[in-house]
């Protein structure tokens, strides 16, 4: 595990946002979580290796990890502005971003609405209209209760770290009516300008025809021998659920870095 160099609440109104900061030197890595999971949930296992040689952001989104709840639904476009929030708290002008599922989701509205914050983007585990998703993952969510996930790490991180622990339950509902935001057409993935690597699962809750269309309206999916390689890349992980998506700790590391690094 790394340990962070700085750590603090961003005040966003009645929202404190929850962050630390690892490592230093280069862009800024902004670390993005998925729902129910928290920034040492999903990223613990990655930080040592993200932040050797460059300076590294880790947040909890409202209602997970160290983040208050607040009285609003779960909501991607809100969830997006409360990470400019903390950007421009900590006085950060611009990132690359790496998101998982809902964060994920956030990477993409960050990198489509605020282009001038985001230089290359890391996008895993989501999709950009719903019908890239498929349709069980949706049921699925929204009937969670607590007794399903009872002694899962995830309750166990909740209760442990949540300014309000009796609150899981209400977490989980809020992400069963989570707001995805808009549908992104063709032409918002194929005009924003970050560099993007898209990884998914092969057999995730993400269309694999879906990722491929994302990595096509990009300019890739071409004979790089002949044009080069594209800046928008798709990386497809064997054996790999959603859940388990970014779990191959060497796997996911190295094909980050060396993605940031190009």
């Amino acid at each position: 595990m790394s340990t962070p160099t700085r750590t603090g609440h961003a005040p966003l109104g009645d929202l404190q946002m929850y962050f630390e900061i690892h490592g230093e030197g280069g862009v800024p890595l902004l670390l993005l979580h998925g729902g129910l999971f928290d920034l040492d949930l999903q990223f613990g296992e990655l930080l040592p290796e993200l932040s050797a040689g460059r300076t590294v952001i880790a947040a909890d989104f409202q209602g997970h990890g160290r983040t208050n709840d607040v009285d609003r639904p779960l909501a991607i476009p809100a969830l997006t502005d409360d990470v400019v929030g903390l950007l421009a708290h900590l006085g950060i002008a611009q990132v690359d971003v790496f998101g998982f599922s809902v964060g994920g989701a956030v990477a993409l509205t960050l990198a489509i609405r605020h282009p001038e914050l985001v230089r290359r983007a890391v996008v895993s585990s989501v999709a950009f209209t719903p019908d890239g998703m498929r349709p069980e993952n949706s049921e699925a969510v929204g009937a969670m209760t607590v007794d399903m996930i009872e002694g899962t790490p995830m309750a166990d991180s909740y209760r442990a770290k949540s300014p309000h622990p009796e609150g899981l339950q209400g977490l989980l509902d809020k992400l069963g009516a989570l707001d995805p935001g808009p549908a992104w057409s063709d032409e918002d993935i194929a005009g924003y300008a970050a560099p993007t690597l898209y990884t998914v699962g092969d057999c995730d809750a993400v269309r694999l025809e879906h990722a491929l269309r994302f990595l096509r309206l990009r300019g890739g999916d071409v004979n790089g021998d002949f044009v080069g390689v594209p800046a928008t890349q798709l990386a497809v992980l064997p054996g790999t659920t959603h859940f388990g998506g970014i779990a191959r700790t060497a796997l996911v590391a190295d094909m980050v870095t060396t993605f940031l690094d190009a």
